[in-house]
């Protein structure tokens, strides 16, 4: 069995694998229109994580990871299906090799993001995705450590692939932890002025 992870999954594989391969799915888009309130925020303050979305382009491309599981698959799914606990949907989709582009033999079981409205997001301006992403924490993180080893991933190792969104979402969050760092900066520095 191959599983495709396409968020945390790339960086975070906490079960055992045979095999790890760095590759694309077609069809779908990658968007952070989905809410996090159990690992990068809470049900007071939702992080934002990413979905997928059905692409208009059937050869639009989402890059990830997948795992091929040999041994304990049952308990692996068990833990995976507590993991993704709110990705309620599971496809079994075709997979491409990110080095050659060969479709994998066997298709790769892919987590999709629940519908709920509660659960679902959606689009929004970058700015407030950015203010979101950069509030929010859970007990796995904060929604910040998510977006920049999602983006530092597609850099190291996909670094061919194109993800506007995942970039802008990216630049939107380092202006606003830049710009506070300035304000913070600022209101740190000690009054110079002449007193009388």
């Amino acid at each position: 069995m191959w599983i495709f992870g396409y968020g945390s999954l790339v960086w975070k594989a906490d079960f055992e694998y045979s095999k790890r391969v760095v590759g694309f799915i077609k069809g779908y888009q990658r968007r952070f229109w989905q809410a996090s309130i159990e690992h990068r925020g809470t049900t007071d303050k939702p992080g934002r994580v990413v979905t997928l979305i059905p692409a208009e382009d059937p050869e639009a491309k989402v890059w990830g990871v997948a795992y091929h599981l040999t041994d304990d698959v049952a308990k692996i799914q068990a833990g995976l299906d507590i993991r993704e606990q709110r990705y309620d949907k599971r496809k079994l989709v075709p997979m491409f090799d990110g080095e050659e582009g060969r479709q994998l033999p066997n298709p790769v079981l892919v987590f999709v993001g629940s519908s709920r409205p509660d659960l679902f997001l959606g689009p929004a301006s970058l700015h407030q995705m950015a203010l979101q992403i950069t509030q929010s924490k859970g007990p796995s993180g904060t929604n910040i450590e998510y977006l920049l080893r999602l983006a530092q991933f597609m850099r190291e190792e996909a670094s061919i692939a194109q993800d506007p969104h995942l970039f802008e979402v990216e630049g939107a969050v380092r202006q606003l932890l830049n710009t506070a760092s300035q304000d913070q900066k600022g209101s740190e520095r000690p009054n110079t002025e002449a007193r009388h």
